[in-house]
Protein backbone atom coordinates (compact mmCIF):
# COMPACT_ATOMS: atom_id res chain seq x y z
CA UNK A 1 0.00 0.00 0.00
CA UNK A 2 1.40 3.42 -0.90
CA UNK A 3 1.92 6.46 1.16
CA UNK A 4 -0.45 8.99 1.70
CA UNK A 5 -0.12 11.86 0.02
CA UNK A 6 1.51 15.10 1.86
CA UNK A 7 0.86 18.80 0.92
CA UNK A 8 2.28 21.16 2.63
CA UNK A 9 0.61 25.06 2.80
CA UNK A 10 2.11 28.25 3.36
CA UNK A 11 -0.63 31.02 4.02
CA UNK A 12 -0.38 34.28 5.85
CA UNK A 13 -3.45 36.40 5.68
CA UNK A 14 -7.03 35.88 6.42
CA UNK A 15 -7.85 35.69 2.63
CA UNK A 16 -5.14 33.24 2.18
CA UNK A 17 -6.04 31.33 4.48
CA UNK A 18 -10.10 31.18 3.28
CA UNK A 19 -8.34 29.82 0.11
CA UNK A 20 -6.62 26.83 1.76
CA UNK A 21 -9.55 25.96 3.43
CA UNK A 22 -11.25 25.33 0.23
CA UNK A 23 -8.15 24.12 -1.60
CA UNK A 24 -7.87 21.24 1.43
CA UNK A 25 -11.37 20.44 1.09
CA UNK A 26 -11.20 19.74 -2.31
CA UNK A 27 -7.54 17.72 -2.03
CA UNK A 28 -9.44 15.63 0.63
CA UNK A 29 -12.61 14.92 -2.09
CA UNK A 30 -10.05 13.97 -4.71
CA UNK A 31 -7.44 12.05 -2.50
CA UNK A 32 -9.58 11.45 0.99
CA UNK A 33 -5.89 9.74 2.45
CA UNK A 34 -3.63 12.81 1.75
CA UNK A 35 -2.31 15.01 4.30
CA UNK A 36 -2.07 18.68 4.87
CA UNK A 37 -0.25 20.84 6.31
CA UNK A 38 1.55 24.02 7.36
CA UNK A 39 1.10 27.75 7.66
CA UNK A 40 -2.97 28.83 7.81
CA UNK A 41 -5.77 29.61 10.28
CA UNK A 42 -8.73 28.57 11.17
CA UNK A 43 -10.30 27.76 7.47
CA UNK A 44 -7.43 25.62 7.01
CA UNK A 45 -7.70 24.20 9.84
CA UNK A 46 -11.42 23.11 9.80
CA UNK A 47 -10.78 21.85 6.85
CA UNK A 48 -8.38 18.97 8.37
CA UNK A 49 -5.14 21.01 7.53
CA UNK A 50 -2.49 20.51 10.32
CA UNK A 51 -1.12 23.40 11.33
CA UNK A 52 2.55 24.17 12.18
CA UNK A 53 2.03 27.83 12.56
CA UNK A 54 -1.00 30.18 12.97
CA UNK A 55 -0.88 33.36 10.54
CA UNK A 56 -1.77 35.77 13.43
CA UNK A 57 1.10 38.37 14.12
CA UNK A 58 2.37 38.27 10.44
CA UNK A 59 -0.71 40.29 8.62
CA UNK A 60 1.02 43.38 8.13
CA UNK A 61 2.34 45.32 4.54
CA UNK A 62 4.16 48.05 3.71
CA UNK A 63 8.06 48.39 3.86
CA UNK A 64 7.98 50.11 7.05
CA UNK A 65 5.42 48.66 8.70
CA UNK A 66 7.05 44.96 8.38
CA UNK A 67 9.91 45.57 10.45
CA UNK A 68 8.77 44.66 13.62
CA UNK A 69 6.55 41.70 12.08
CA UNK A 70 10.22 40.51 11.39
CA UNK A 71 11.59 37.74 14.39
CA UNK A 72 8.35 36.10 14.29
CA UNK A 73 8.07 35.52 10.41
CA UNK A 74 11.75 34.34 10.79
CA UNK A 75 10.88 31.72 13.75
CA UNK A 76 8.38 30.73 11.76
CA UNK A 77 10.22 30.62 8.48
CA UNK A 78 12.57 28.30 9.86
CA UNK A 79 9.90 26.09 11.61
CA UNK A 80 8.71 25.64 8.25
CA UNK A 81 11.83 24.51 6.31
CA UNK A 82 12.51 22.46 9.14
CA UNK A 83 9.49 20.12 8.64
CA UNK A 84 9.72 20.28 4.55
CA UNK A 85 13.15 18.91 5.47
CA UNK A 86 11.85 16.18 8.09
CA UNK A 87 8.54 15.21 6.26
CA UNK A 88 9.18 15.74 2.82
CA UNK A 89 5.86 16.56 1.01
CA UNK A 90 5.21 15.41 -2.22
CA UNK A 91 4.30 19.57 -3.16
CA UNK A 92 4.81 22.66 -1.34
CA UNK A 93 1.71 25.18 -1.94
CA UNK A 94 2.35 28.79 -1.10
CA UNK A 95 -0.61 31.14 -1.78
CA UNK A 96 0.12 34.82 -2.24
CA UNK A 97 1.88 36.42 0.50
CA UNK A 98 5.24 37.05 -1.51
CA UNK A 99 7.07 38.28 0.79
CA UNK A 100 7.64 35.66 2.80
CA UNK A 101 6.36 32.65 0.41
CA UNK A 102 9.06 33.77 -2.10
CA UNK A 103 12.17 32.72 0.67
CA UNK A 104 10.36 30.09 1.60
CA UNK A 105 9.69 28.67 -1.60
CA UNK A 106 13.41 28.66 -2.26
CA UNK A 107 14.06 26.57 0.75
CA UNK A 108 11.78 24.29 -0.26
CA UNK A 109 12.65 24.21 -4.10
CA UNK A 110 16.25 23.29 -2.68
CA UNK A 111 15.28 20.27 -0.67
CA UNK A 112 14.15 18.65 -4.52
CA UNK A 113 10.49 19.46 -3.39
CA UNK A 114 8.02 20.85 -6.31
CA UNK A 115 6.37 24.14 -5.68
CA UNK A 116 3.05 25.78 -6.77
CA UNK A 117 2.20 28.79 -6.15
CA UNK A 118 -1.24 29.18 -5.71
CA UNK A 119 -3.12 32.87 -6.91
CA UNK A 120 0.60 34.32 -7.38
CA UNK A 121 1.57 38.08 -6.42
CA UNK A 122 0.85 41.12 -8.24
CA UNK A 123 4.21 40.99 -10.10
CA UNK A 124 2.35 42.26 -13.40
CA UNK A 125 1.70 45.69 -11.24
CA UNK A 126 4.96 46.24 -10.09
CA UNK A 127 8.53 44.42 -9.34
CA UNK A 128 8.32 42.03 -12.62
CA UNK A 129 11.45 40.83 -12.17
CA UNK A 130 9.87 39.18 -9.65
CA UNK A 131 8.96 36.62 -12.58
CA UNK A 132 12.43 35.89 -13.24
CA UNK A 133 12.42 34.92 -9.10
CA UNK A 134 9.49 32.59 -9.61
CA UNK A 135 11.29 30.77 -12.36
CA UNK A 136 13.75 29.59 -10.33
CA UNK A 137 12.12 27.66 -7.82
CA UNK A 138 8.42 27.25 -8.84
CA UNK A 139 7.22 24.31 -10.72
CA UNK A 140 3.48 25.64 -11.57
CA UNK A 141 1.88 28.49 -10.95
CA UNK A 142 -1.99 28.99 -10.68
CA UNK A 143 -3.35 32.20 -11.66
CA UNK A 144 -6.94 33.36 -10.66
CA UNK A 145 -7.40 36.40 -12.58
CA UNK A 146 -7.71 36.36 -16.67
CA UNK A 147 -5.03 38.50 -17.62
CA UNK A 148 -2.19 37.07 -15.33
CA UNK A 149 -1.75 33.73 -17.48
CA UNK A 150 -0.53 35.39 -20.24
CA UNK A 151 2.10 37.48 -17.97
CA UNK A 152 3.17 34.23 -16.54
CA UNK A 153 3.31 32.50 -20.02
CA UNK A 154 5.57 35.57 -21.33
CA UNK A 155 8.04 35.02 -18.93
CA UNK A 156 8.60 31.49 -19.33
CA UNK A 157 6.56 30.47 -16.16
CA UNK A 158 4.45 27.01 -16.77
CA UNK A 159 0.92 28.66 -15.51
CA UNK A 160 -2.77 27.70 -15.53
CA UNK A 161 -5.72 29.56 -15.19
CA UNK A 162 -7.90 27.80 -12.64
CA UNK A 163 -10.38 30.84 -12.31
CA UNK A 164 -11.23 33.08 -8.92
CA UNK A 165 -11.92 30.65 -5.58
CA UNK A 166 -14.56 33.42 -4.51
CA UNK A 167 -17.11 32.37 -7.45
CA UNK A 168 -17.88 29.32 -4.91
CA UNK A 169 -17.21 30.59 -1.73
CA UNK A 170 -18.52 34.39 -2.26
CA UNK A 171 -22.22 32.91 -0.65
CA UNK A 172 -24.90 33.99 1.44
CA UNK A 173 -27.92 31.88 2.40
CA UNK A 174 -29.66 34.89 3.74
CA UNK A 175 -31.55 37.09 1.83
CA UNK A 176 -30.96 41.27 1.35
CA UNK A 177 -34.12 41.97 3.61
CA UNK A 178 -33.85 39.25 6.60
CA UNK A 179 -30.45 39.72 7.15
CA UNK A 180 -31.05 43.31 7.93
CA UNK A 181 -33.70 42.73 9.97
CA UNK A 182 -31.60 39.70 11.91
CA UNK A 183 -29.06 42.40 12.37
CA UNK A 184 -32.22 45.19 13.80
CA UNK A 185 -31.52 47.13 10.29
CA UNK A 186 -34.64 48.71 8.72
CA UNK A 187 -35.02 46.42 5.43
CA UNK A 188 -35.82 49.42 3.49
CA UNK A 189 -33.58 52.05 4.66
CA UNK A 190 -30.35 52.87 2.55
CA UNK A 191 -27.64 50.33 3.89
CA UNK A 192 -24.04 51.33 3.53
CA UNK A 193 -21.64 48.69 4.03
CA UNK A 194 -17.72 49.23 5.43
CA UNK A 195 -14.89 47.08 4.77
CA UNK A 196 -11.61 48.45 6.11
CA UNK A 197 -9.33 45.58 5.56
CA UNK A 198 -8.35 42.70 7.52
CA UNK A 199 -4.43 43.91 8.44
CA UNK A 200 -4.48 45.84 12.04
CA UNK A 201 -2.35 48.61 10.11
CA UNK A 202 -4.87 48.71 7.63
CA UNK A 203 -7.52 49.58 9.81
CA UNK A 204 -5.16 52.01 11.93
CA UNK A 205 -4.61 53.90 8.49
CA UNK A 206 -8.04 53.35 6.93
CA UNK A 207 -11.25 53.13 9.25
CA UNK A 208 -10.83 56.37 10.42
CA UNK A 209 -11.40 58.19 7.47
CA UNK A 210 -14.38 55.68 6.24
CA UNK A 211 -16.12 56.48 9.65
CA UNK A 212 -15.78 60.37 8.61
CA UNK A 213 -16.74 59.85 5.16
CA UNK A 214 -19.60 57.85 6.67
CA UNK A 215 -21.00 61.00 9.40
CA UNK A 216 -20.83 63.13 6.04
CA UNK A 217 -22.96 60.59 4.38
CA UNK A 218 -25.36 60.39 7.76
CA UNK A 219 -25.49 64.05 7.25
CA UNK A 220 -26.83 64.13 3.49
CA UNK A 221 -28.87 61.12 4.12
CA UNK A 222 -30.20 60.71 7.63
CA UNK A 223 -32.15 57.69 6.90
CA UNK A 224 -28.80 55.80 6.03
CA UNK A 225 -27.34 52.68 8.47
CA UNK A 226 -24.29 50.91 8.66
CA UNK A 227 -22.95 47.90 8.53
CA UNK A 228 -19.50 47.22 9.07
CA UNK A 229 -17.37 43.54 8.02
CA UNK A 230 -14.94 42.88 10.92
CA UNK A 231 -11.89 40.66 9.95
CA UNK A 232 -11.05 37.55 13.21
CA UNK A 233 -8.45 37.75 14.86
CA UNK A 234 -8.61 42.09 15.11
CA UNK A 235 -8.38 43.60 18.36
CA UNK A 236 -11.55 45.65 19.57
CA UNK A 237 -9.46 48.50 20.21
CA UNK A 238 -8.81 49.01 16.39
CA UNK A 239 -12.86 49.50 15.83
CA UNK A 240 -12.89 52.48 18.85
CA UNK A 241 -13.54 55.19 16.08
CA UNK A 242 -16.74 53.85 15.01
CA UNK A 243 -17.91 55.50 18.40
CA UNK A 244 -18.35 58.52 16.64
CA UNK A 245 -20.69 57.42 14.09
CA UNK A 246 -22.93 55.82 16.84
CA UNK A 247 -23.26 59.50 17.98
CA UNK A 248 -25.04 60.99 14.45
CA UNK A 249 -26.66 58.34 12.76
CA UNK A 250 -30.40 57.02 13.64
CA UNK A 251 -28.89 53.32 13.94
CA UNK A 252 -25.38 52.16 15.93
CA UNK A 253 -23.82 50.91 12.89
CA UNK A 254 -24.21 47.11 13.08
CA UNK A 255 -20.43 45.30 13.15
CA UNK A 256 -20.67 41.85 11.70
CA UNK A 257 -17.47 39.50 12.56
CA UNK A 258 -16.72 36.96 9.73
CA UNK A 259 -19.64 37.38 7.75
CA UNK A 260 -18.35 39.32 5.08
CA UNK A 261 -20.70 38.21 2.14
CA UNK A 262 -23.99 38.54 4.22
CA UNK A 263 -23.02 42.13 4.71
CA UNK A 264 -22.27 42.84 1.16
CA UNK A 265 -25.50 40.75 -0.14
CA UNK A 266 -27.06 43.37 2.78
CA UNK A 267 -25.85 46.47 1.41
CA UNK A 268 -26.65 48.87 -1.24
CA UNK A 269 -23.03 50.40 -1.44
CA UNK A 270 -20.21 49.44 -0.59
CA UNK A 271 -16.70 52.00 1.21
CA UNK A 272 -14.03 49.37 1.06
CA UNK A 273 -9.96 48.98 1.43
CA UNK A 274 -8.67 47.58 -1.83
CA UNK A 275 -8.04 44.17 -1.79
CA UNK A 276 -9.68 40.34 -2.07
CA UNK A 277 -13.24 42.34 -0.77
CA UNK A 278 -13.41 44.35 -4.01
CA UNK A 279 -13.59 40.82 -5.61
CA UNK A 280 -15.79 39.22 -2.89
CA UNK A 281 -18.57 42.89 -4.18
CA UNK A 282 -18.04 42.44 -6.98
CA UNK A 283 -19.21 39.38 -7.27
CA UNK A 284 -22.74 40.16 -5.44
CA UNK A 285 -22.69 43.07 -8.07
CA UNK A 286 -22.79 45.92 -4.77
CA UNK A 287 -21.47 48.86 -6.31
CA UNK A 288 -19.12 50.18 -4.10
CA UNK A 289 -16.08 53.06 -3.72
CA UNK A 290 -12.40 51.66 -2.88
CA UNK A 291 -9.87 53.36 -0.66
CA UNK A 292 -5.95 52.44 0.20
CA UNK A 293 -3.75 54.92 2.14
CA UNK A 294 -0.08 53.69 2.87
CA UNK A 295 2.48 55.24 5.47
CA UNK A 296 4.31 57.96 3.21
CA UNK A 297 7.64 56.21 2.90
CA UNK A 298 6.25 52.65 1.79
CA UNK A 299 3.91 54.78 -0.61
CA UNK A 300 7.02 56.62 -1.92
CA UNK A 301 9.23 53.82 -2.35
CA UNK A 302 6.37 51.83 -3.78
CA UNK A 303 5.69 53.91 -6.03
CA UNK A 304 8.56 54.27 -7.88
CA UNK A 305 7.73 50.32 -8.99
CA UNK A 306 4.37 50.59 -10.14
CA UNK A 307 3.39 50.37 -13.71
CA UNK A 308 -0.54 50.77 -13.62
CA UNK A 309 -3.06 53.15 -13.28
CA UNK A 310 -5.77 51.82 -11.28
CA UNK A 311 -5.02 50.26 -7.81
CA UNK A 312 -8.03 48.35 -7.10
CA UNK A 313 -8.37 44.86 -8.65
CA UNK A 314 -11.81 45.67 -9.74
CA UNK A 315 -10.75 48.37 -12.39
CA UNK A 316 -8.00 45.68 -13.50
CA UNK A 317 -9.92 43.41 -14.27
CA UNK A 318 -12.86 45.61 -16.11
CA UNK A 319 -9.96 47.23 -18.09
CA UNK A 320 -11.22 50.63 -17.09
CA UNK A 321 -12.11 52.55 -14.03
CA UNK A 322 -16.07 51.47 -13.77
CA UNK A 323 -15.59 52.21 -9.26
CA UNK A 324 -14.45 55.70 -7.88
CA UNK A 325 -11.12 55.11 -5.92
CA UNK A 326 -8.89 57.23 -3.67
CA UNK A 327 -5.74 56.19 -2.81
CA UNK A 328 -2.94 58.67 -0.22
CA UNK A 329 -3.79 62.17 -0.04
CA UNK A 330 -6.82 61.94 -2.81
CA UNK A 331 -8.46 59.63 -0.05
CA UNK A 332 -10.81 62.29 1.70
CA UNK A 333 -13.88 62.00 4.00
CA UNK A 334 -15.28 64.59 1.44
CA UNK A 335 -14.17 62.72 -1.72
CA UNK A 336 -15.47 59.56 -0.24
CA UNK A 337 -18.73 60.85 0.52
CA UNK A 338 -19.55 62.50 -2.26
CA UNK A 339 -18.64 59.25 -4.54
CA UNK A 340 -20.71 57.04 -1.92
CA UNK A 341 -23.79 59.27 -2.11
CA UNK A 342 -23.78 59.42 -5.94
CA UNK A 343 -24.22 56.14 -6.05
CA UNK A 344 -26.63 55.79 -3.30
CA UNK A 345 -29.25 58.79 -4.74
CA UNK A 346 -28.71 58.09 -8.43
CA UNK A 347 -30.56 55.25 -10.08
CA UNK A 348 -29.06 55.04 -13.00
CA UNK A 349 -25.37 55.19 -12.21
CA UNK A 350 -26.37 52.52 -9.75
CA UNK A 351 -27.53 50.52 -12.08
CA UNK A 352 -24.98 50.95 -14.64
CA UNK A 353 -21.97 50.29 -11.94
CA UNK A 354 -23.48 47.02 -11.23
CA UNK A 355 -23.56 46.19 -14.96
CA UNK A 356 -20.24 46.45 -15.16
CA UNK A 357 -19.67 44.58 -12.08
CA UNK A 358 -21.33 41.85 -13.86
CA UNK A 359 -19.46 41.82 -16.48
CA UNK A 360 -16.41 41.77 -14.22
CA UNK A 361 -17.67 38.81 -12.33
CA UNK A 362 -18.17 36.92 -15.78
CA UNK A 363 -14.35 37.73 -16.49
CA UNK A 364 -13.13 35.54 -13.48
CA UNK A 365 -13.71 32.50 -14.76
CA UNK A 366 -15.94 29.37 -14.28
CA UNK A 367 -16.96 28.34 -10.62
CA UNK A 368 -15.14 25.35 -9.15
CA UNK A 369 -11.44 27.14 -9.30
CA UNK A 370 -10.53 25.87 -6.15
CA UNK A 371 -11.73 22.10 -7.42
CA UNK A 372 -9.24 22.75 -11.04
CA UNK A 373 -6.17 24.15 -8.61
CA UNK A 374 -6.55 20.86 -6.25
CA UNK A 375 -6.44 18.23 -9.69
CA UNK A 376 -3.10 20.53 -10.36
CA UNK A 377 -1.57 20.59 -7.11
CA UNK A 378 -2.28 16.47 -6.84
CA UNK A 379 -1.12 16.51 -10.61
CA UNK A 380 2.31 17.60 -9.40
CA UNK A 381 2.67 15.64 -6.35
CA UNK A 382 1.84 12.74 -8.44
CA UNK A 383 4.21 13.63 -11.01
CA UNK A 384 6.83 13.61 -8.17
CA UNK A 385 5.97 10.46 -7.00
CA UNK A 386 5.69 8.69 -9.90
Amino acid sequence: MSASTKVMLSCGEPSGDLYAGALTKQIRCLDPTAETFGLGGDRFAAAGGRLLAEYGGLTVNGLAEVLPALPRHWVIYRRLVAAARAERPDVFVAIDYAGFNFRLGRAVAALGIPVVYYVGPQVWAWRRRRLKTMGEFVTRALVIFPFEEAVYRQAGLPVTFVGHPLLDLAATDTGRDAYRYQQGLDPEAPTVALLPGSRPNELRMILPGLVEAAERIAQELPSVQFLIARAPNLSDTLFEPLASLERVTARSPCVVEAQTDDVLAASDVVLTASGTATIQAAIHERPMVVVYRLSPLTYWLGRRFVRIDAFSMVNLVAGHKIVPEFLQKDFTPAAVAGAALGLLTDDARASRTRGDLRAVREKLGEPGGSRRAAEAVLEVATGRRS
